[in-house]
């Protein structure tokens, strides 16, 4: 453990920006821990690294690493994180990102980014809920759950985050939990490597609004609900329909090769070099 504290520490801008808005017990901070890991383990250096962010909880994260980092506007991560990338393609560029940030006004810039396949790895943190703005339905709130924008419980279904990455075209889609910590690094550390956009739903919790609207109890119990629905993929192939209701798969769902869009760009640009007449 002491180990593992020296790691992440190293990366941490310590003398600037902390202590961390999160609340005690928030999950975030693990996932915090779990890419700064998954980072050192690949052995990329911190120059080469680019964490983007929109606005939410999860994405006050950029602003406690020492890599390049940008905090951008609310949903618009992506829009930000593409001009990243198509501007310098050696970086490793990471978006971070929540379900209400990345789903809701960023709907739009999520399902184009996974269809451009551009290389680009987002870690989205799901806690069904906006924590940072109040406690208001997230588009992952799950149906009749409340929040302080349905107090007699959601009347919409919830996005299933990975299924909609997969449809809109991303190459690499997993899932992940805040209490599976050891399979979430080893997912991130695919994730990053993957090219192509890749996309790490990771499943947390929000103790001070969601689970306290909702009952749910502290996050010990609510981590502890972690563990006890979440079940492997490669677990879940073996088990019969009535073993997985109510459950969730974790692992790596999906992951398939396709052009990656920087890559096709450099030959258009390459082509109107050789054939500039194409484009009167």
């Amino acid at each position: 453990m002491e180990t593992l504290s020296k790691v992440t520490h190293q990366y941490l801008r310590t003398k600037k920006k902390f202590p961390n808005v999160w609340c005690a017990g928030c999950g975030i901070g693990i996932v915090l821990g779990t890419i700064i890991r998954a980072i050192d383990k690949l052995n990329l250096k911190r120059d080469s690294v680019a964490m983007v962010s929109g606005i939410g909880c999860s994405s006050r994260m950029p602003v406690y690493v020492d890599f390049n980092t940008l905090h951008t506007t609310h949903g618009r991560a992506l829009a930000f994180a593409t001009g990243v990338k198509l501007a310098n393609q050696k970086l490793k560029v990471i978006v971070i990102s929540g379900d209400g940030d990345g789903l809701s006004i960023g709907g739009n810039h999520f399902i184009h980014t996974c269809r451009r396949n551009i290389d680009i790895t987002t870690i989205l943190v799901n806690n069904s809920i906006y924590g940072m703005t109040g406690g208001q339905c997230s588009p992952t709130t799950p149906f009749m759950k409340r929040g302080t924008t349905a107090p007699y419980g959601n009347r919409e279904r919830g996005f299933d985050i990975c299924s909609l990455a997969k449809s809109a075209g991303a190459t690499f889609v997993a899932r992940g939990t805040v209490y599976h910590v050891t399979l979430l690094e080893k997912i991130i550390q695919q994730a990053i490597l993957k090219k192509g956009f890749s996309l790490v739903e990771v499943i947390s919790h929000c103790h001070t609004f969601y689970g306290r609207i909702n009952k749910e109890g502290t996050a010990v119990k609510m981590m502890e609900w972690q563990r006890d629905h979440a079940v492997p993929i490669q677990a879940a192939s073996k088990m019969t329909p009535d073993k997985l209701k109510d459950k969730f798969l974790i692992g790596v769902l999906w992951d398939v090769d396709f052009p990656e869009y920087c890559e096709e760009y450099d030959k258009v640009i390459a082509q109107f070099k050789t054939e500039p007449e194409v484009s009167k």
